[in-house]
């Protein structure tokens, strides 16, 4: 039988994830010759013997180590399936990782990694602003379980971190959780600068995890594993997902933290389903046609936006002229600057909310990474869970509009932008005549 190895080369050469997806994982042998994997829409599968089912639950539950060459074979689905077993093969594939493990949402991969690697008394580093869910399950689930959550500056020097990490009690600090590009600012952390911090304060015997959220910008344009981090967490919704009808989330990392991952996952019963798990394997394929595309129309809009009279400022991957150290981050880090863009209208929370209200294109939703364009307001919706103090520390403010630019025509685009900023001209032309 051909191994996943075998799938991944012709001709001793290494083929590239975006041709791997169409087939990687799997042969149309198993499966009456269909050219593409069946949906496994099964809760439990049948053993050829008991001493089988003995064999694989000693596997499943980790009371004997595999023999050479053996594999866990199928026991029930929330243990393993083979839709999902396909799916997380090519998962891995963009980001260079082991393992993959597939979840029923962003918020479950967070959750369940960052529940399976730590334990009451200790502290999570993390970057602000996150998304707000995660900001949530930081400062308000984890602390249930005796976890602290400690909060760094999105503008901290590698010189500050170093100085929070050391106020930290020695033995604590066991992760250090970060999103990068940060949502919605896209201000970007340097990983590189976590690890070396992760690795000169861990030991063997407690190391510290560099957990990190690369939703805004992979797996296409952010490699975060070659970066030093430890563990790649998704919100498969998204870019992945592509087309806003499933929710589902992802984790990448070593085997081992991923077996670990991937216990707690089965206990807590938080993995992706075989038809959504589908449907992702379905929209991979198409993964950096429309990324690229996506990223190619944002470019032309930010720049727009940029020289608009009613923009006071642009929040965009390639707009940090003000900012070096974010320039070299960028440098180092990305491939490109994705399809999100924020951007603070002239005037406040009634502009912003005038502009968003005017929009016929583009649509007034939260979420992102879909093949149609949506528009929000992150200080009221996805981060309105997060004090207004806060908020302003982080660079969230009511006048914030936060884009995710999809596969439409740029020109339709900014067609729709202009007449919703025009909208917001005449009102407030109107209100001056009336003062």
């Amino acid at each position: 039988m051909p191994t996943l190895h075998d799938h991944a080369h012709i001709g001793g050469q290494q083929l590239r994830p975006e041709s791997l997806m169409m087939s990687y994982g799997y042969t149309p042998a198993w499966s009456e010759g269909a050219i593409k994997p069946p949906i496994f829409q099964t809760s439990t599968f049948v053993f050829n013997s008991a001493e089988e089912g003995k064999a694989f639950f000693e596997l499943a539950y980790g009371l004997r180590q595999a023999n050479p060459d053996e594999e866990m074979g199928l026991i029930y689905s929330r243990l393993n399936n083979p839709s999902l077993e396909i799916l997380e093969h090519r998962l891995t594939l963009w980001d260079g990782a082991e393992e993959a493990a597939s979840f029923a949402s962003g918020m479950a991969a967070i959750s369940t990694t960052l529940l399976a690697l730590l334990k009451p008394g200790d502290v999570v580093l993390h970057s602000e602003p996150v998304y707000g869910g995660s900001d949530f399950f930081l400062k308000n689930v984890l602390p249930k379980f005796g976890i602290t959550a400690v909060g760094f500056r999105p503008t901290a020097t590698p010189e500050e971190l170093t100085a929070q990490v050391a106020g930290i009690e020695q033995g604590r600090l066991a992760m250090i959780f970060v999103e990068t590009p940060a949502n919605p600012t896209n201000h970007l952390v340097d990983l590189e600068a976590c690890a070396a911090l992760a690795r000169q304060h861990g030991t063997d015997d407690h190391p510290i995890r560099l957990v990190v959220d690369n939703t805004f910008l992979g797996p296409v344009f952010q490699h975060p594993l070659k970066h030093g981090a430890d563990v790649v967490l998704y919100s498969a919704t998204k870019f992945l997902g592509g087309h806003s009808d499933l929710i589902a989330g992802a984790a990448l990392a070593s085997k081992p933290l991923m077996k670990e991952i991937k216990a707690m996952r089965t206990f807590m019963g938080t993995m992706c389903d075989p038809n959504t798990g589908w449907m992702l394997m379905r929209s991979l394929e198409t993964l950096k046609l429309r990324m690229e595309r996506a990223a190619q129309s944002a470019q032309i809009i930010a720049d727009w936006l940029r020289a608009h009279p009613l923009v006071a400022r642009t929040y965009y991957l390639t707009h940090l002229e003000h900012c070096p150290a974010q320039q070299d981050i960028y440098r180092r880090h990305c491939l490109s600057p994705g399809s999100m863009i924020s951007f603070d209208i002239k005037g406040g929370e009634a502009e912003a909310f005038r502009f968003l209200n005017a929009l016929r294109l583009i649509k007034l939703a939260v979420s992102l990474g879909g093949t149609e364009s949506l528009a929000e307001h992150p200080a009221t919706m996805t981060h309105s869970d997060i004090s207004v103090p806060e908020q302003a520390e982080m660079g969230i403010t009511p006048q914030m509009i936060r884009l995710s630019i999809g596969v439409e025509d740029p020109q339709d685009l900014m067609l729709d932008l202009e007449q919703a900023f025009e909208a917001v001209g005449m009102v407030k032309e109107r209100e001056l005549e009336m003062a």
